[in-house]
């Protein structure tokens, strides 16, 4: 064990692998994609869903300490994996049986539910055994958020409305915006600031595709101000750790995209609000357990 590392309390160190502090950004996924879907009061049945994504989401962030493990061990030693707190190979195997569970979930949902389930776990394995040193990690992480929305959809209904695809593509854009950041969080700066453009794109989308309520709107300005913020701090660096702080503050907006979908599917303003507070508590949360 490194010396350096003090030792972490079993379930502390498991919530740290887990990131955990950033899973009310996928419970707002589960709740937009639901909502596109045409979701009113099912309830029970969001509550499971929202339980298999949490799975799917922890374990993929388990198996990325797995696969990231010798890499760690150079950039970030004080990771859990290298510094001797669990073993790698315990690490892989509470990744794989979440995911797994989380296939089992959604299965008495229908079949498109358990496709959406196998390509989410298929697309969460190819991100963390290829991310390093590819251009088009982003994508892939991007996708892995949009099959989010795809899966809460199709377990309550088999079909895919035009706004799910919009909603699909502005999350989408939105983390393949912070994976680039994220990609280069170990250094702590930004080669190029140009393709952060692409955290423009949910605003567009929303504003082109869709017509807003007020509640939109609001959702829109909160999103737009947390974007300009994190971009500040990636631009300026006048510390060291701006970059994982932009990453982190970009994860927790998530929410903020979420909450323009829920807003133009037609929710009631109090699911809205949820996603905001939503993004309010992965933000205290981070202050706690890294988000990144």
């Amino acid at each position: 064990m490194n010396p350096s590392t003090p030792p972490a309390p079993r379930f502390t160190l498991l919530l740290k692998i887990g990131r955990v502090s950033n899973l009310p950004t996928v419970w707002t996924n589960v709740l937009a994609g639901a909502c596109l879907a045409g979701l009113h009061t099912d309830l029970p049945q969001l509550l499971w869903v929202m339980l298999a994504i949490t799975l799917f989401y922890t374990g993929g962030m388990y198996l990325n300490d797995a696969f990231d493990a010798d890499i760690d061990a150079r950039e970030r030693p004080s990771r859990p994996i290298p510094s001797g707190q669990i073993s790698a190979k315990a690490v892989s195997a509470m990744g794989c049986a979440m995911l797994m569970a989380g296939i089992y979930i959604v299965a008495p949902y229908g079949m498109l539910a358990v496709q959406a389930g196998v390509a989410l776990s298929l697309a969460i394995l190819l991100y963390n055994a290829w991310h390093k040193g590819n251009v088009w990690s982003p994508v892939i992480m991007g996708s892995c958020r949009a099959l989010v929305y795809l899966l809460a959809a199709w377990t309550f209904a088999p079909d895919t409305p035009q706004a799910l695809w919009w909603g699909m593509l502005a999350v989408f854009t939105h983390i393949a915006g912070l994976t680039y950041a994220a990609k280069q969080e170990s250094l702590d700066r930004i080669d190029r600031l140009w393709p952060l453009a692409i955290l423009a794109a949910p605003l567009l989308i929303f504003m082109v595709f869709f017509n807003l309520p007020a509640m939109a709107w609001v959702a829109l300005l909160l999103l737009a101000s947390a974007d300009l913020y994190a971009v500040r701090l990636l631009a300026l660096r006048r510390q060291g750790g701006d970059v994982p702080r932009a990453v982190a503050q970009l994860i927790a907006a998530c929410a903020l995209v979420d909450a323009a979908a829920v807003a133009v599917a037609g929710a009631s303003w109090p699911w809205v609000a949820a996603c905001i507070v939503a993004y309010v508590l992965c933000r205290l949360f981070q202050k706690f357990i890294p988000g990144t």
